[in-house]
């Protein structure tokens, strides 16, 4: 049945069940120890649920599905009852909450305003608390947006973290099941019962593996937490769009993103920016209309508008232009990568604005792109993400930010996003209620338990030659940073791979004749305990392990450099680290003498 309440908090639901749907588990006697027992959930209806028709927010494409899809399985096993169904933008494709028959779902602290989409009636039944977490889904940032101007909070997994298997699909190789909630812990604690790999969705991940013990690139949920002092990037351009309350409650997000330990780097937004603008300017586009393209020929005129005319752009493109669109996108990718060697997390406003729904109906297309100004990228360059809420602005609408970070960063966003999110004073959703205490992130290790940190500044740096012996042992990149300005840097004569020795000198020296101290770039690596050993038994005289005084002061365990082997060794401080040095150097021009690759190893 068609609903006709717009802008009613009814609009949110398209199927409320009579009676909770639970898996059997849940009348043993021992279900109270089920991880999810007691909490109440709603799906998105492109989401399948046994039995129950999914639309999709189009009548005529229904289905009829005789299994649940793949998450809500493993959700009701793992304790949690399923309330219903909610409304979404047609087809997930819109991030507005307006684009739907069944009604436009209204904002749950102002219903003039949009609820954000595609994933709206999850999100509304969040924050007022009709559900304790609800299912979305996220391609562009249906599952950020709506938690941003919500007040709640938004779990955008890595892809095939969650197995989509039983999902209507709008851009099948972007797409991800996304969780709303209140609170970070129990959008982790749904995301970790409801995590594995699933060989009947073609993009599922395998992200269980253990580091320590394989050694290869496929995908791996990090078990460390951010260091305590860590670099946020910001992009250098933000537009809000005329926003001054939006552009102001970001400012107080960075600022207090700083009183947390963090330290800001501006970083370029153009290549992110041409990366978005990819999903719907390009052949990339051609995925929406593929994931429903039987349907959509034969009944075009039962799609509304403007999502109809969104699907049938696909229609245009070749398959040699995708091609080229993912070659492109690929492009983007590699010029992107260098960004995160220098930060340890990416912020951005959830939503730049708020928009009335009256505005949203009079121009949807731009006030829609818009809306995902900041989303469109996270996906498409394959990056995890949580939107929490910051503030309640002077309007009384709610503003968020997203943190986000490298495939598998996903408890280690958690942990960060929990600390930030307790420390705004803010309630739950619109629902008044105070946060509960914060809880440790479950399947996150304790900050530095079983890890040595260990700062490397040469041929261990992240895309150098030996970096592979840090990531075959388990290591993790804690933060990119840089010495106290007390070190110079010297290129080890008869060193292959090329290797710098790192030297501490004393206050005051070499003042007046160029020969000062200097703060030298260097990252800082996480060793698990187990595997140091190994490690130093690489690393052969005139190198050994000391302590290294970082730029804030504190201290962590390098390698430092015998000072006998640094006679004749060519001083390269000027170049503030060995990554910029071997950057400048020419084929011609000269470079530390080579040895046996038997010897190899760096700081």
């Amino acid at each position: 049945m068609v609903h006709e309440e717009n802008g009613s908090p009814a609009a949110a639901w398209i199927a409320k069940f009579a009676s909770p749907v639970v898996h059997a588990r849940a009348s043993d006697s021992l279900a109270f120890a089920l991880p999810l027992a007691g909490l109440r959930f709603a799906v998105k209806d492109n989401i399948d649920v046994a039995g129950v028709p999914t639309s999709a927010a189009c009548p005529a494409f229904e289905r009829h599905p005789a299994a649940h899809a793949a998450v809500v399985q493993r959700l009701l096993e793992a304790g949690a009852s399923l309330a219903g169904k909610t409304n979404l933008d047609q087809f997930a494709c819109g991030l507005n909450g307006t684009r739907s028959p069944y009604g436009e779902v209204p904002n749950a602290f102002d219903a003039r305003y949009v609820s954000g989409g595609s994933s709206s009636g999850s999100a509304y039944l969040v924050a007022a608390g009709e559900v304790d977490f609800a299912l979305g889904t996220d391609t562009a940032g249906s599952g950020r947006v709506p938690a941003g101007l919500n007040n709640i909070v938004g779990l955008k997994p890595s892809r095939g973290l969650l197995s989509a298997f039983g999902v209507v699909p709008a851009a099948q190789s972007a797409d991800c099941v996304s969780i709303f909630a209140t609170t970070v812990a129990t959008a982790v604690d749904v995301l970790l019962a409801a995590a594995g790999p699933d060989a009947r969705d073609p993009y599922s991940r395998d992200f269980s593996r253990d580091l320590s013990r394989d050694s290869s690139c496929g995908p791996a949920l990090r078990r460390q937490p951010l260091p305590a002092h860590f670099n946020f990037g910001v992009p250098d351009t933000l537009s809000f769009f005329g926003d001054t309350a939006a552009e102001q409650a970001f400012n107080d997000a960075t600022a207090r993103l700083l009183a947390m330990g963090g330290s800001p780097v501006t970083i370029s937004y153009a290549p992110l920016a041409e990366a978005a603008a990819l999903l719907y300017e390009s052949a990339l586009v051609a995925e929406r209309y593929a994931a429903v393209r039987t349907f959509f020929d034969a009944h075009a005129d039962e799609v509304i508008e403007p999502v109809r005319g969104i699907l049938a752009q696909g229609r245009g493109y070749s398959a040699a232009d995708v091609f080229d669109a993912q070659t492109q996108l690929r492009a983007i990718a590699q010029k992107v990568e260098p960004m995160w060697r220098g930060i340890d997390v990416l912020v951005v406003p959830t939503a730049p604005t708020h928009y009335t729904r009256e505005q949203m109906r009079a121009d949807p297309v731009a006030l829609n792109r818009n809306l995902g100004a900041y989303t469109n990228f996270v996906n498409l360059l394959d990056y995890a993400a949580l939107s929490v809420p910051s503030s309640l602005r002077a309007d009384g609408l709610p503003f968020g930010i997203t943190l986000i970070g490298p495939r598998g960063s996903d408890l280690a966003l958690a942990d960060l996003g929990q600390r930030f999110h307790h420390a705004t004073g803010l309630t739950q959703g619109a629902m008044g209620t105070p946060l509960p205490a914060p809880r440790a992130i479950a399947g996150l290790a304790a900050a530095g338990a079983d890890m040595l940190p260990i700062a490397v500044v040469g041929a261990h740096l992240s895309g150098m030659p030996l970096n592979g012996q840090l990531t075959e042992r388990g290591a993790t990149l804690l933060r990119a940073t840089t010495t106290s300005p007390a070190y110079r840097l010297h290129a080890l004569p008869g060193t292959v791979p090329p290797k710098p020795g790192l030297q501490r000198v004393a206050e005051g020296a070499g003042e007046g004749d160029g020969k000062a101290g200097a703060a030298i770039a260097l990252e800082v690596w996480a060793v698990p305990l187990a595997q140091v050993g190994s490690f130093l038994a690489l690393i052969p005289p005139p190198l050994g392990l000391g302590s290294v005084e970082l730029a804030d002061g504190t201290w962590v365990k390098g390698f430092i450099c015998e000072g006998h082997a640094l006679a004749g060794a060519q001083d390269v401080t000027s170049h503030g680290g060995w990554r910029a040095y071997v950057a400048s150097r020419t084929p011609s021009s000269s470079s530390p003498s080579p040895s046996s690759p038997s010897s190899s190893s760096s700081l």
